[in-house]
């Protein structure tokens, strides 16, 4: 296998090589670490690259394979999003103005590390994670490897462009309205939002009023359950990897598609969106699953409070993380300073209507198993087009094209970008799985039939290739 081939193989298979001793730690990281120097000018995927920790990292997970270890994450390169916290670099936000470097690990990263991670690197982020792409005044914008006029998406667009270029085994990412997904979608990668709370994101314990999870941002849907299985308890029996195995394919599933809108939004679904949902649905029929059209039953309430869990989120992170508020983009300040301003008693009742709004919508999971929705509205913007908006213009347009996400930060169940092809432009589309809570391992069984059945791995960014 030649060094492009490795570093594109993913998580799941650089793992398996490691553990079979046909490559070494050093020689993937070694890899890895030459195709960050060589591309990441132009992508601009990390912050800060720990290329001697790394190798060092890597020479340890050698030496714990020879002793018969066989950590699930064994040897294997994975990028960690700058608003998660790694011990002795900054967790930055995207900003100048955060406090420095953290003394110890976020628990995800911990995980990570027990399981034989090597952590390459911190990737960019828009400022406070407040944008569906990846610009910053203080660290430039991030650059699509499908086409570097656009962005990956945001806010994990850092860790987005760094595992579609393969500069990465896997993704650490955080979803707090489609963060995840919509980055994912863009760029061809399969991202996966897991059910709240599976993935730990302490000490950033309810972030966005609740809203946030941490979860991976991967090449194929194997990379992403290997992640699973490092950093979550209590998944499935045997582990997410072996619940997606061919011979473990999905029984039949009732499958609603739907392309309704959540009240509060009014989107231009893409001809190519849209044809991607259809698609999808013809293609899980042909595999034996029972699909119909079906629309939620959204609440009302949706746009309103989920604005206001997020300004309030914004405002939070600006108290407990910013020290130097100053320094913040005077889009952020404004923006913060409307949710720091929100009343309390709608702060509060947009926390406890969460429980109406999920009963509401679980309606649709007494006959469904699945929900198949749209993934983005459509494609990515031009690099820096939303780094330019100020904060009216934001806080009107910074869900437009994440239509289909928030709702489901809000009830906390499992949500997956999964790759459908390519627009007019070749670049990525997706689409969006959905299941009731604690049933990821439905979703990324079903996700690996979609995958088995149109291998999206394969095709390789051509700035990256």
């Amino acid at each position: 296998m030649d060094a492009t081939d490795l570093a594109f193989a993913g998580a799941a298979e650089q793992a398996r090589l490691i553990h079979a001793g046909e490559v070494s730690a050093r020689e993937l990281t070694e890899v890895v670490l030459t195709r960050i120097e060589r591309l990441d000018a132009r992508l601009n995927a990390y912050r800060v690259v720990l290329a001697e920790h790394a190798l060092a990292q890597a020479d340890q997970a050698d030496a714990r394979r020879s002793a018969g270890d066989r950590r699930p994450l064994l040897g294997v390169p994975v990028a960690v999003k700058d608003d998660i916290d790694l011990a002795g670099e900054s967790t930055a936000w995207g900003t100048a103005a955060h406090a420095g470097p953290v003394a110890r690990d976020a628990e995800v990263v911990a995980r990570l590390r027990g399981a034989g991670a090597i952590l390459v690197g911190k990737t960019h982020v828009p400022e406070l994670t407040m944008l569906p792409a990846t610009d910053s005044t203080t660290f430039g914008s991030t650059r699509n490897p499908w086409d570097l006029a656009r962005t990956p998406g945001g806010s994990s667009g850092g860790s987005a462009a760094a595992a579609a270029a393969a500069l990465c085994g896997v993704a650490l990412g955080s979803d707090g309205a489609g963060s995840i997904r919509n980055p994912s979608a863009w760029t061809g990668l399969f991202g996966h939002k897991p059910t709240r709370d599976l993935v730990p994101i302490g000490p950033h314990d309810d972030a966005w009023q609740g809203l946030s999870v941490n979860g991976p941002l991967a090449r194929t849907v194997a990379d992403a359950a290997l992640f699973l299985d490092a950093t979550t308890a209590g998944g499935p029996e045997g582990g997410f990897a072996a619940a997606i195995a061919e011979e473990r394919a999905p029984a039949r599933l009732r499958v609603a598609v739907s392309t309704k809108a959540p009240p509060g939004a009014l989107p231009r679904l893409g001809r190519e969106e849209r044809g991607a949902v259809h698609a999808t649905a013809e293609l899980l029929r042909g595999l034996g699953h029972e699909v119909s059209e079906r629309d939620p039953d959204y609440p009302a309430s949706l746009w309103a409070s989920t604005s206001t869990r997020v300004l309030r989120g914004l405002a939070d992170d600006v108290r407990a993380a910013m020290p130097h508020p100053e320094l913040l983009e005077r889009r952020t300040r404004r923006v913060a300073a409307v949710g720091a301003a929100l009343p309390e008693r709608l702060v509060r009742w947009s926390r406890a209507v969460e429980a109406e709004q999920a009963r509401r919508l679980d309606r649709l999971w007494d006959d469904v198993d699945v929900l198949l929705t749209p993934a983005a509205v459509d494609g990515p913007y031009e690099a820096g087009t939303f780094g330019r908006l100020g904060a009216v213009t934001y806080m009107a347009r910074g869900a437009e094209r994440l239509t289909w996400m928030p709702v489901w930060n809000v009830t906390g169940q499992p949500a997956c970008a999964v790759p459908s092809g390519t627009d007019d432009d070749g670049l990525p589309v997706g689409v969006q799985l959905i299941g009731r809570r604690g049933t990821d391992a439905v979703l990324l069984a079903l996700a690996a039939q979609i995958e088995r059945a149109r291998p999206w791995a394969r095709r390789r960014p051509p700035v990256a290739a």
